[in-house]
């Protein structure tokens, strides 16, 4: 007979306030299995955060990466810190960073104490905290624009504006846009100055995972946001037990066929979708000619709205069997699953959520309410030097 001990470290952010900090949980699950059986130990403990918007400049947090981004500017790096249910601390990596070709580095780490293991002074870096103990911001107001920064990637649409100023304000007023390049008149070539490309990223969350769950409800907040085109409200086409080969743009996890058709009306570039219920994949397909349909058994395809309020109904859906692994913020232990979608939507930051119901075999998870979320705010893919554009973001978020 064979032992196999796993130790697994989750972090969850619990909202008790102390003072200027915030009580944040850490909860340490060790793995048995023997003959055959899954057997779960549980330890947690409490550390106690203080706010701290103190950036340190050419100062190091070596190790402890849960993951890394691109992020034109420290406070950028900072803001998806922030909005990563995980991350308590970062180092970025500067534009006058030399010791090898990484520039705009955004590293999250995080730690059981809450704290670095190590400081290192380091030239060309600065690293911080989070401020999910000051805010409960989800979409931060980015003004700042870059000069000779590339944000290259992510393109959806292109056009040609006198200056920087006036791509800004395209990106500002197409909802699709989250972030934008711009050549300037001193670009070579030249046949494509004054160019402004505009750039997408998610605002709306997107699950990282989802699985069928016998015992687990899972939904989504009622006050997730999606940018408004208009005051009047309409639905999309949906053709149950039909899919739409080829033409996929992307593939992402979604809970419902009215999730995945959001999905796609978030998307500019997305121009019909097809929902699998069997494995909860959601292919945004693009094809602007033709859409071929066939008769496919447990898919539902769809148009998306278009120039209109899309209907929001698919957040009140709680999802019966069906979980959301992962970007958990805290758990809290609850009656029912109707008590963790009100937790979800009382809270500022939750996006969606999962419940283990009383009767679930997972016995040491039973009652457990997980409050999660996922970065929303603007993400470039990449971020590099290049010599006479302007990058930055949209201004939605700041009015």
């Amino acid at each position: 007979m064979g032992t196999y001990l796993n130790l697994v470290v989750l972090l969850s952010l619990c909202s008790l306030s102390l003072g200027q900090g915030n009580t944040h949980t850490l909860y340490i699950v060790t793995s048995t299995l023997l003959n055959g059986r899954m057997y779960y130990i549980y330890f947690y403990m409490h550390i106690s955060l203080d706010c701290s918007t103190q950036l340190l400049e050419n100062m190091d947090f070596p190790g402890t990466d849960i993951k890394f981004f691109y992020s034109p500017d420290v406070d950028h790096c900072q803001q998806l810190c922030t909005q990563h249910p995980s991350c308590l601390f970062f180092t970025f990596i500067r534009a006058d960073w030399t010791r090898d070709n990484r520039h705009f580095y955004c590293y999250l780490k995080t730690t059981p104490t809450g704290q670095p293991n190590v400081r290192t002074p380091l030239l060309g870096v600065t690293s911080g905290f989070s401020l999910n103990t000051c805010t409960t911001e989800l979409q931060p107001c980015l003004p700042k624009v870059y000069n000779n920064v590339d944000f290259p990637g992510a393109d959806y649409r292109s056009l040609f504006t006198a200056d920087y100023e006036e791509c800004q304000r395209a990106c500002t007023q197409d909802p699709g846009c989250q972030f934008f390049t711009f050549v300037n008149e001193l670009f070579t070539p030249e046949k494509i100055r004054y160019k402004c490309h505009l750039k997408f990223s998610w605002s709306i969350p997107v699950t990282p995972v989802v699985e069928k769950q016998t015992g687990a409800v899972s939904g989504f907040s009622h006050n997730i946001q999606i940018t408004r085109q208009s005051k009047t409200a309409c639905e999309g086409k949906l053709f149950p037990n039909t899919g739409i080969p080829g033409n996929d743009l992307m593939v992402l996890p979604a809970a419902s066929p009215g999730h995945c058709q959001a999905l796609c009306f978030a998307h500019p570039s997305c121009t019909y979708f097809s929902f699998d219920r069997n494995v909860f994949s959601c292919n945004l397909k693009n094809n602007n000619n033709e859409m071929v349909t066939v008769a496919k058994e447990g898919t539902t395809s769809g148009l998306p709205s278009r120039f209109c309020q899309p209907d929001d109904n698919w957040v009140k859906v709680a999802h019966e069997g069906v979980d959301f692994p992962f970007s958990d913020i805290r758990f809290e232990l609850v009656d029912d699953a109707d008590i963790c979608q009100g937790k979800c939507n009382e809270d500022s930051t939750c996006q969606f959520y999962s419940y283990i119901k009383k009767t679930s075999s997972r016995h040491d998870y039973r009652r457990r309410c997980y409050l999660k979320r996922a970065i929303t705010m603007s993400a470039p893919p990449r971020i590099t030097k290049l010599a006479n554009v302007v990058s930055g973001f949209q201004l939605r978020t700041c009015v």
